[in-house]
């Protein structure tokens, strides 16, 4: 068992390595508010990167959970938000080098191959949380010869900031092959935007993105146990560490 762990610390280093070197979030203010100096330009490049900070990430291979199955966990996801950009400085008093967005998600498994999942996440000392859901249809469920292959569709959603209205809506489609108790599975998403300030001292225009978002990962399963890790890969990274009880 641990012999086929040691095949997985990539992933792992590459959190603490990120959070090594770059101020996380949850460490200092990091409360969003929109100023009169920000361009339509610099909103558009923020709505992006916020946009897939807060989109769903699925955690999960493309298998069903089955009818019985049910999962439940804390994860957290880490977004390199690029602190060099300038309107991250017109955004928030003190940028953060990461944002680093701690949820709880929970999954349930439904007949037909479907499976429904909710998270809800909340950003320390900061005015950042969200809220998002998603609906997965696994059209072939896979088995010892074949791969599981899924279509989803999900949301998410935006709390806690007054200048901002921001939410995502996402389509992927995923492919997974359990081998033992690990299941590498892939996907490739696409995600939309829309972005709307609602401060009373400036005027943009709203913001209606689409991107591409890419994923892999792979699920561990110690009898109730899982650990999930994923790499999403858009105009940033995201790296997400999921820990559940499934069953």
């Amino acid at each position: 068992m641990f012999i086929q762990l040691r095949k997985y610390p990539f992933w792992i280093l590459v959190v603490f390595s990120l959070l090594a070197h770059r101020n996380p979030a949850w460490g200092i203010n990091a409360d969003v508010e929109l100023t009169s100096t920000i361009t339509q330009k610099e909103f558009k490049d923020f709505s992006a990167e916020a946009g897939l900070a807060i989109s769903y990430v699925p955690a999960s291979p493309a298998e069903p959970l089955g009818i019985v199955g049910f999962d439940i966990g804390v994860e957290a996801t880490v977004a390199d938000i690029r602190e060099d950009r300038s309107y991250w400085t017109k955004i928030t008093s003190d940028p953060p080098g990461l944002l680093i967005i701690p949820k709880l998600h929970v999954q349930k498994g439904l007949p037909f191959g479907f499976d429904i999942g909710a998270v809800y996440a909340k950003v320390p000392q900061s005015n950042i949380s969200m809220v998002g859901g998603e609906i997965k249809w696994a059209y072939l469920a896979g088995n010892t010869a074949f791969p599981a292959l899924a279509v989803r569709g999900s949301y998410t959603r935006l709390l806690g900031v007054n200048d901002l209205d921001l939410e995502t809506f996402g389509a992927d489609l995923s492919i997974s092959k359990g081998i033992a108790f690990v299941t590498p599975y892939a996907g490739y998403g696409q995600l939309w935007i829309r972005s709307k300030e609602k401060s009373s001292l400036i005027s943009l225009e709203q913001e209606n993105l689409s991107l591409a978002k890419p994923f892999i990962g792979v699920k561990i399963s110690l009898l109730l146990i899982n650990l999930v890790l994923e790499a999403d890969f858009s105009e940033i990274p995201l790296y997400t560490g999921r820990l559940n009880v499934g069953f």
